[in-house]
């Protein structure tokens, strides 16, 4: 009796770990395959797009604060970015993500170099953010980091229309007290500059330049081809970043 009870034990507990080996094992492939397609492999337009607007809004709300402290260690974090992008691309399950992080490099040290010592200029600011522009064209002409130079460019290119934006309805000047005044003053300016965008000129502009944003982010939303997806987001986050901070001036 004692023999069959604990026979019995036995093959109950040999049944309990096996249960709890075979949920560990579906655990840890669920793990993988959600890593996987969230973040290191997307196979949705979905996915790669919500990827670029979250990196596109890194360099606006984490680097910004930073550089402006500290500019000569967010140039010094470059390197840091461009290291993880080296080691996470040198393998297939984390290829996509080291690509991705190679576009928010060029990103990012062009906004540590700009804010950190040239933003009292708008007019150096685009050509400072096109540093990387040469090896993401290269890069992209011999099939090499489409991803991230596609980020790059997404993020660069929003850049330059919301600019233009700017350079058209002659916001310069209070871009240019932003900068200098302290920030007690920071919401008067913003406000006058706001005022100026609220004219018929400033809303046509808005909705010419967003319209023009949409169609491409929508292009290339509808492409097979996980580079496009990052660029479409881009391009959307440039939109949401501009328009959360219109909507700020406008209280």
């Amino acid at each position: 009796m004692d023999d069959s009870n604990s026979l019995n034990g036995h093959l109950t507990l040999t049944d309990s770990l096996k249960e709890n080996s075979a949920f560990a094992a579906f655990a840890t492939k669920q793990t993988a395959i959600f890593g996987k397609t969230l973040l290191l492999n997307p196979q949705s337009p979905w996915i790669g797009a919500t990827l670029g607007i979250l990196l596109v809004s890194v360099p606006v709300f984490f680097e910004a604060p930073l550089v402006r402290t500290v500019p000569w260690m967010s140039v010094a974090l470059t390197g840091l970015w461009l290291w993880g992008s080296v080691r996470l691309s040198r393998h297939p399950q984390t290829e996509f993500f080291g690509d991705l992080l190679l576009g928010l490099s060029w990103s990012w040290l062009a906004g540590a170099i700009y804010w950190g010592w040239f933003r009292w200029e708008p007019l150096w600011h685009l050509p400072i953010e096109s540093i990387g522009l040469p090896i993401a064209l290269w890069g992209l002409h011999r099939g090499w980091g489409k991803v991230g130079h596609c980020f790059y460019l997404g993020s660069l290119l929003g850049t330059a229309i919301t600019d233009l934006y700017f350079y058209r309805l002659n916001l310069m000047p209070y871009w240019r007290q932003l900068m200098v005044s302290p920030p007690a003053q920071s919401l008067s300016i913003v406000q006058a500059g706001f005022a100026q965008v609220q004219t018929r000129e400033g809303a046509v502009t808005a909705i010419v330049a967003a319209s023009g944003l949409l169609i491409l982010a929508w292009q290339a939303w509808r492409s097979p081809q996980r580079h496009h997806w990052v660029f479409s987001g881009t391009l959307l986050g440039t939109l949401l970043v501009d328009s959360l901070f219109v909507a700020l001036a406008a209280f």
